[in-house]
């Protein structure tokens, strides 16, 4: 089985200069994985912009229509951190987008991967940190209303908190959050997921993987989840400008194979989406990005 990816280079540009940097990781990163041959053009489908009834299963009429209207007040604005314009709202609906063929994908075939996505900060009222719209959660609920699946659990790696995840599912049974991230890092203001492992500063391989290692097994057993959403942001890199962990690209590797090596085990679908990544040198970005489509092929490729 050829996995399948969900991706769309024509909703990313053009961008300002000084917003590309986030953005710039997802068109290398597809570039990359073909010129290494991880994957191949055939597997790469094209998602579409997500509908508005999806959006506003998640977030309310009024922060939509700002969004939509390209009237955000300025300070709404910088909390995301990038712009209010017709390019940047249909790159966050073709990311929503991306990850709910992905995740459908995943309930046929085992796997199924974004490669965009992973926007957790994003409220129901609002957005930030590089968050519009919040992919996993319209994903999940639309999955949950159609009922194609009864259980989610959200595996949130990023070295941030997956907060909007957090208050948006606060009070649904039908969603377990569950977010290893960095103690110290962004949000400063954490919310409760139903579980959260927040990790020291400086955390490495070895203790990252073996806490990790302990945890899913047990969360698997407990949940009987339908489906897992994972969220495999990279700042959990030693070389990441906004993260405080210090994984290797090896351990990094070594973490998406234990997230897809979990679920292939228990028999349980899962969809990815990329989350962060800001290291330095944008080639240490791409190449742990792409080890992760490499995990995934490993186990169900």
């Amino acid at each position: 089985m050829s996995i399948r990816i969900f991706y769309s280079e024509k909703y990313h540009y053009p961008l300002p200069e000084q917003h590309r940097f986030p953005i710039d990781k997802y068109v290398l990163t597809k570039e990359q994985l073909l010129y290494q041959d991880i994957i191949t053009d055939d597997q790469l489908a094209e998602p579409g912009l997500i509908d508005e009834a999806s959006i506003l299963l998640v977030h309310t009429s009024e922060y939509w229509q700002q969004v939509k209207s390209l009237s955000l007040p300025p300070r709404m604005v910088r909390r995301i951190g990038l712009p209010n314009t017709e390019i940047s709202v249909n790159r966050a609906r073709n990311s929503v987008a991306g990850t709910l063929e992905a995740a459908k994908a995943a309930l046929q075939y085992g796997v199924g991967m974004n490669l965009a996505g992973g926007t957790h900060h994003a409220y129901p009222d609002r957005g930030e940190g590089f968050s519009t719209l919040n992919d996993i959660a319209i994903a999940a609920m639309r999955l949950l209303q159609e009922g194609r699946i009864q259980k989610a659990l959200i595996v949130d790696l990023d070295v941030h908190q997956g907060n909007g995840n957090a208050f948006i599912f606060a009070d649904d049974s039908r969603v377990f959050t569950f977010s290893m991230h960095g103690k110290d890092n962004y949000p400063l203001k954490k919310e409760k997921s139903d579980l959260d492992i927040p990790l020291p500063g400086g955390t490495e391989d070895e203790s990252y993987l073996q806490i990790l290692s302990e945890t899913l097994p047990l969360l698997f057993e407990r949940l009987q989840a339908d489906l897992v959403f994972f969220q495999a942001g990279v700042d959990v890199l030693a070389t990441d400008k906004l993260g405080k962990l210090s994984l290797s690209k090896e351990g990094c590797l070594e973490r998406d194979r234990l997230v897809f090596k979990t679920c292939a085990k228990y028999g349980v679908p899962v969809v990815t989406c990329m989350g962060g990544g800001y290291s330095v040198r944008m080639a240490d970005i791409v190449d742990a990005h792409c080890n992760t489509f490499v995990a995934a092929t490993e186990v169900f490729g």
